[in-house]
């Protein structure tokens, strides 16, 4: 019997414990200096829980900001729950880890991205059901993508991106 290491679920836990911990410590002692958080999460996740105008406005995912308000953030083993405000109306939202797609740091230009199969073409699909990688430094710097085209900085380099494909056997 062949049995392997899943190397990518056991990344999402370990990142998903982290985001836990950063939050656990947030609610504990609130957002220390320039600290903010844009957290990309998907709407139809079933665990998930938003008021209905806000699903109906996000059907597919949101991406929320924890910076200058927030209350109530209590966090929990499978998810976060804090309160928002969306233009003067505050608003509480539960958020499930496994429904998060990115957590971003700019203020220290620290960034994941959760990716499923789902993310990729059926070429692209491996044995995997899912990748977690680290953002590069410039792509976690970047606020949340919007429709607006980014102005191009002629200075900027690409990031060298590392896949960990070219070592599985």
């Amino acid at each position: 019997m062949s049995r392997n290491i899943d190397y990518g679920n056991l990344m999402h836990e370990a990142m998903r414990g982290l985001i836990r911990k950063v939050l656990t410590d947030v609610s504990e002692n609130g957002l220390p200096g320039a600290h903010h958080f844009f957290i990309t999460f998907d709407t139809s996740h079933p665990d998930a829980e938003l008021a209905d105008w806000l699903s109906d406005r996000y059907p597919g995912e949101m991406t929320v900001v924890m910076q200058h308000w927030y209350d109530k953030l209590e966090v929990t083993e499978d998810g976060f729950s804090v309160t928002l405000n969306f233009g003067d109306a505050p608003e509480p939202l539960y958020v499930p880890y496994d429904a998060i797609k990115t957590f971003v740091d700019p203020s220290v230009e620290f960034g994941l991205r959760f990716e499923t199969q789902e993310d990729h073409s059926e070429d692209e699909a491996d044995d995997t059901a899912s990748k977690p990688e680290m953002l590069p430094a410039t792509a976690a710097s970047k606020p949340p993508k919007t429709d607006k085209k980014p102005k191009q900085d002629k200075a900027a380099k690409p990031a060298d991106v590392v896949s960990l494909d070219s070592f599985r056997k």
